[in-house]
């Protein structure tokens, strides 16, 4: 049954756009081009918890890696992911790999996330979305949407502008990624629908058959 799951959860993209090679924000959630099964990593430049850039290839340092990306420390359906990641943190480090979260936070607030969560994990911060845009996963938040969340999540992100010039927040399509020492993705899950999430036991399950076919 979980072969089952894991095989979808890589066709999960069917129902929208999926070009690897765009490299814009798209202008919703359902329209991504996310990096795909079988591409290398991006080397892009993002930024660690103490604020200091840093390029992706020094993060994964060749070392197999899960990159999962996240809307924020101010999202409950993030928390909730970052706690079930947390708990199989040990799991995935017996495999062999580091967990390694990027969002557009701040890296004040990644520091707050980590403690508050007690999170042992690596947390990076795409505060302009350089690095989910390069990845395929960025996109405007609508009108609507930009200001409830500037407005009742506090948040001081950037606005960017869309096709149309109107100035949006920019979020990332939630995604995890298996990649292998080399940069390689060896298993992805991107759902435009941030309310759902890759299963912790799914994910051990992507990062079993990784180590298995090394």
């Amino acid at each position: 049954m979980h072969k089952v799951y894991l095989f979808l959860s890589l066709f999960i993209l069917a129902s929208f756009n999926v070009t690897a090679a765009d490299k814009t924000i798209a202008e919703s959630a359902g329209s991504v081009t996310p990096l795909l099964v079988g591409q290398q990593v991006p080397d892009v430049k993002t930024t660690d918890i103490n604020g200091k850039d840093i390029l992706l290839s020094a993060v994964i340092n060749n070392k197999p890696t899960i990159l999962f990306f996240y809307r924020g420390g101010w999202c409950p359906f993030c928390n909730v992911q970052m706690g079930q990641l947390q708990a199989i943190e040990k799991d995935l480090t017996n495999l062999g790999f580091q967990l390694v979260g990027i969002s557009t936070d701040a890296t004040a607030d990644l520091q707050k996330s980590l403690k508050d969560k007690k999170l042992s994990y690596t947390l990076l911060s795409d505060y302009h979305s350089t690095l989910s845009k390069e990845f395929g996963l960025a996109f405007f938040a609508s009108q609507k949407v930009t200001e409830r969340y500037l407005a009742k999540m506090n948040l001081q992100n950037p606005l960017q502008k869309n096709a149309a010039g109107e100035k949006r927040l920019v979020l990332p399509a939630p995604a995890i990624y298996v990649i292998d020492s080399d940069g390689l993705v060896h298993f992805q899950y991107v759902n435009p629908n941030y309310k759902v999430r890759l299963a912790p036991e799914l994910l051990l399950h992507a990062a079993r058959l990784v180590v298995e076919k090394s």
